[in-house]
């Protein structure tokens, strides 16, 4: 039986079935004379409040059918806006930047309000490619078959067939058998579709590859450092992979003891290294998780428990896992209506709890940016400062865990487990950005290598101290389930980078909470016209990854680690 899902938490403005109605209204605006700075601000304006709207049907219409991937009708609307509305957005985003870029009053705009926007589409300008728009159109294509298959994924668990994100889930359970169990059946779940993942990925590439190409580059990596408009440089990145190698991978090791100590194991498995040492899991129904996420946010500001009932009560949070609906979880906004969407997709655990602590610290900032600036716009949306926001919120509410371990035990092993997880989301994403650094530099490189390639950065990383004999195969292949490389490449060293930020809010909040919350929220309204070492200072933080910067975070990491232990 399908579920009911509510479809009234977006504003639908616009008819995307009505092809000729959008591309005159986007054609018009080609056609506005433009004679003076005030008739270029005015262009502007209109321009943001026809593409707000656009973005918001097309952002409802992605999150129906990710809400429920069996919906034919929901699919089909889907597939439409990547099909045709995407294409024809591509086709006039061109023409629109050219026509901007082409005013004489660009140089008259205020610099501070409107010189990132420049930048972002002279850049546009740049590697735009009409031979390109099938080629990103058939990208999109790839990307909807990787969550179609991944959300119809079952694995049968003690003669029921259940769905995937129950099974990762029991990779928290303190009963080892349980824990290996469950990792071989990923294992064997992963082994079953990875023809289709490898045939993906590889056309995947060679896309991307080509893309880079037409506009000019070497490879999609150089090409997507522009795209991204980057603030850091390719060589930046290989430094902050070989200073966290250094000196953050060293005292993850020593965590790893701590927790091999304590899970009293002779040998630490890569199931060993999912291992929960708590109750689990911390709820059993999402009503519960709701209640308890609202509580521990009220604790720590009252504007965030206020957001967070507010989305709950307006049907903006999507949280149980059910069949047909896609893997993972993320947070939207809503450009017309001024809101932000939570979609998640988790069984019961203490993952599912932290990733809504993280989706929720998205839509917090979201909500604050919105209210003193309005809608964020695409060229301003960098992800190094939206997980700054996000990471931030999980560490400011560390001290909260109480709310779902009461025990004293339970507590401090899961405030443990918040810092493996500080420590995994500064190396983790980090190593799939140097695994992604050689993909597309060696786009031609075969499915086994690519597995080699993946073993052999994570063992660098995080399985450092783990005993993986016998597993190379299980563990090169994995990379299959990581949504990000297939959809939205090169999105991942952010979030080392935002971390390091969010370890530094952490460290202010531990001498002065009052300041560390104050600085978050003066950061999460800031103007984000402005670069990212501005924002970041706003925050109170710094946007460094230099060795010095990623030492002084490792020392701190291991200070927190004792003073929990």
């Amino acid at each position: 039986m399908t579920q009911e899902i509510s479809h009234n938490y977006y504003k639908e403005l616009i008819d995307l079935q009505d092809v000729e109605g959008v591309e005159a209204q986007i054609r018009s605006l080609l056609e506005v004379p433009i004679e003076s700075i005030s008739d270029l601000e005015q262009w502007l304006k209109d321009e943001k409040d026809l593409m707000n709207k656009i973005t918001e049907a097309m952002t409802g219409h992605q999150v129906d059918f990710y809400r429920n991937t069996e919906d034919v009708q929901v699919k089909s609307t889907y597939l439409h806006d990547q099909q045709v509305i995407q294409p024809l957005l591509m086709k006039y985003e061109a023409k629109l930047n050219e026509k901007f870029c082409g005013s004489p009053y660009i140089q008259q705009l205020d610099e501070k309000q409107y010189g990132l926007m420049r930048r972002v589409r002279e850049s546009k300008v740049k590697l735009f490619r009409e031979e390109n728009i099938p080629l990103m159109v058939k990208e999109q294509e790839l990307c909807t078959k990787y969550s179609e298959i991944m959300g119809g994924l079952t694995v049968e668990w003690d003669g029921e067939e259940k769905p995937f994100p129950f099974i990762q889930s029991q990779l928290d359970h303190l009963d080892r058998a349980v824990r290996e169990k469950a990792y071989n059946k990923i294992g064997s779940a992963f082994l079953q579709i990875k023809p289709d993942m490898d045939a993906i990925m590889d056309e995947l590439i060679q896309l991307r590859h080509q893309i880079a190409v037409n506009a000019g580059f070497e490879n999609y990596r150089d090409y997507i450092f522009v795209a991204k408009n980057r603030e850091y440089s390719v060589q930046d990145c290989y430094d902050f992979h070989e200073n966290v190698e250094k000196h953050i991978i060293p005292a993850w090791n020593r965590l790893a003891e701590v927790f091999k100590s304590k899970l009293g194991v002779d040998t630490y498995r890569p199931w060993d290294n999912t291992a929960k040492l708590m109750k689990n899991p911390p709820y059993a129904e999402v009503s519960t998780l709701m209640d308890g996420v609202s509580e521990m946010l009220g604790k720590t500001d009252p504007y965030f428990a206020e957001r967070f009932d507010y989305m709950r009560e307006h049907g903006l949070l999507d949280l149980g896992d059910r069949k047909g609906k896609s893997p993972g979880g993320f947070c939207t906004p809503l450009p017309v209506s001024g809101d932000t969407f939570v979609f998640a997709n988790f069984s019961p655990s203490f993952f599912s709890l932290i990733a809504l602590i993280h989706e929720t610290g998205h839509a917090v900032n979201g909500y604050l940016e919105y209210a003193e600036h309005g809608p964020i716009e695409e060229y301003q949306h960098r992800m190094e400062i939206a997980e700054l926001y996000s990471h931030g919120m999980e560490l400011l509410l560390l001290d909260k865990l109480d709310q779902f371990y009461p025990e004293e035990e339970d507590f401090k092993s899961a405030q443990r487990e918040e810092l493996r997880r500080a420590f995994t989301m500064l190396f983790g994403p980090l190593s799939g950005d140097l695994f992604q650094h050689w993909m597309y530099t060696n786009p031609t490189h075969t499915a086994k290598e690519r597995d080699e390639k993946f073993f052999e950065i994570s063992k660098r990383y995080g399985l450092n101290p783990v005993d993986t004999s016998g597993m190379e195969e299980e563990i090169g292949m994995s990379w299959v389930g990581t949504l990000h490389y297939f959809e939205v490449p090169f999105y991942n060293i952010e979030y080392s980078i935002s971390m390091l930020g969010a370890l530094q809010l952490l460290e202010t909040y531990r001498e002065n909470p009052e300041q560390a919350i104050e600085s978050f929220k003066k950061g999460a309204s800031a103007d984000y016209n402005q670069s990212i070492a501005a924002i970041y200072k706003q925050t109170g933080v710094s946007f460094d990854f230099s060795e010095p910067a990623v030492k002084r975070m490792g020392e701190f990491l291991e200070k927190v680690i004792q003073d929990i232990h």
